[in-house]
């Protein structure tokens, strides 16, 4: 009998389908699974919840190596699963800065580079601080116990990225629904061609009106790089696109559930709220350490990628999953305790490559002034008695649906 390659099982692992791994009910995961298929069989073929296949790349190593493969791209929610029987979606498609490549992925980073800079915002932290101030001010006065998750971490991370993005807050309830419907597993194409039309008729209309009233904020920026042809007007739809879809939610996600452990670790809570010296690496160690995107990026291989003995086949899909690859035990010595002295990190919890999270600089500052101001305000915060946080149990992507708390 021929030796199997190194991590995998069992006598045909290719042939094994196995169930998408989910995190536990109510916990934010990682799945449980993560760990054994780190050990044992690094790259799974799961089912996804939309009834598609796809590769399950669990270690630090490939799910590094995957980021950086240009041989590996984005599809959108209209061609990504496909649909046997279903009609064709000959339709304008839901594109992000994530699906763009090539000359127009540069253009538009380049013009992105300054406003999503370090130097850019750290001149944005006084705005920022009092943006979380404004809100903690009224979920204060709203009395206790609150829902810290509809009072703070949902809206402020949103609120920050309208005020630099130049995305009109008060729309919030028209396009946050449509979102929800976005960022879930759609069944049907009709059901992706919906949604995408309801987003490009808001993001166009936005796009008009920075034409007419123009504002000191990056979509006014861009609406001129496009009208001096640096930009396309696609261009210009895909950034905005990209902000309304992914540019608040993991920023509230990590928000919500960075609380959520503390809330369970009085102790680093205390910590944290009496030596602020220790911010910026036990910011590094939460987004290490709080899985939030349990399996969420989805790629498509344009030619066969040879990975752990594998064969990823041209035209099938893979998911490095961060999640699992900043718990790699090979990287990170205890790597399932929460350490915020941990120096060194390395994690990849903003991806890597050319499609590396444009706003890095920004969620990280969002996490820490939001920690930041909820310790000043709320310096004994606690979860609310007899009132229990509630979770999505069939989303990959975990954070507390509520977080009661009191003070």
């Amino acid at each position: 009998m021929t030796a199997q390659p190194p991590g995998t099982r069992g006598p045909d692992p290719e042939a094994d389908v196995l169930d998408f791994p989910l995190p536990p009910p109510g916990t934010m995961g990682p799945p449980e699974e993560a760990a054994r298929l780190r050990a044992r069989c690094p790259l799974a073929r799961v089912r996804m919840p939309m009834d598609a296949t796809a590769w399950y790349a669990t270690r630090y190593e490939d799910v590094r190596k995957l980021f950086a493969d240009s041989r590996l791209v984005r599809p959108t929610i209209n061609d990504w699963p496909s649909r046997p029987g279903q009609p064709a979606d000959d339709g304008p498609r839901l594109v992000t800065i994530a699906e763009l490549d090539g000359p127009r992925h540069a253009a538009l980073r380049h013009v992105l580079a300054e406003p999503f800079s370090a130097r850019a915002v750290r001149h944005r932290l006084p705005c920022i601080r009092r943006l979380a101030e404004q809100l903690l001010q009224a979920f204060q006065e709203d009395g206790r116990p609150g829902d810290l998750v509809a009072g703070f971490t949902d809206p402020f991370p949103l609120l920050v990225l309208c005020d630099l993005v130049g995305i009109p807050f008060e729309d919030r309830d028209r396009f946050l629904p449509v979102l929800e419907e976005a960022l879930s597993a759609m069944v049907t194409s009709q059901e992706g061609r919906r949604v995408t039309d309801l987003l490009h008729e808001y993001v166009a209309g936005l796009i008009t009106r920075k034409r007419t009233r123009p504002g000191d904020d990056v979509l006014t920026l861009l609406v001129r790089q496009c009208d001096d042809g640096v930009l396309s007007h696609d261009d210009v739809m895909a950034f905005a696109l990209s902000m309304l879809t992914v540019g608040f939610g993991i920023s509230g996600f990590f928000l919500a559930d960075t609380v959520h452990i503390l809330l369970g670790r009085p102790d680093l809570w205390a910590l944290l709220r009496d030596d602020r010296k220790m911010m910026p690496g036990a910011v590094e160690e939460f987004l290490r350490y709080m899985p939030v995107m349990n399996g969420t990026v989805i790629l498509l291989a344009t030619e066969d990628v040879e990975l752990r003995g594998r064969t990823i086949h041209k035209g099938e899909a893979v998911i490095p999953v961060p999640a699992s690859a900043n718990r790699d035990e090979r990287i990170f010595a205890d790597a399932d305790r929460l350490d915020p002295s941990r120096t060194g990190s390395g994690h990849i919890a903003f991806g890597r490559g050319t499609h590396n999270c444009l706003g890095a600089h920004l969620a990280r500052a969002e996490l820490t002034v939001g920690l930041e101001a909820l310790l000043d305000r709320f310096p004994r915060l606690h979860p609310a008695e007899g009132q229990e946080p509630t979770w999505d149990d069939e989303s990959v992507t975990k954070s507390p649906l509520t977080l009661p708390v009191s003070w």
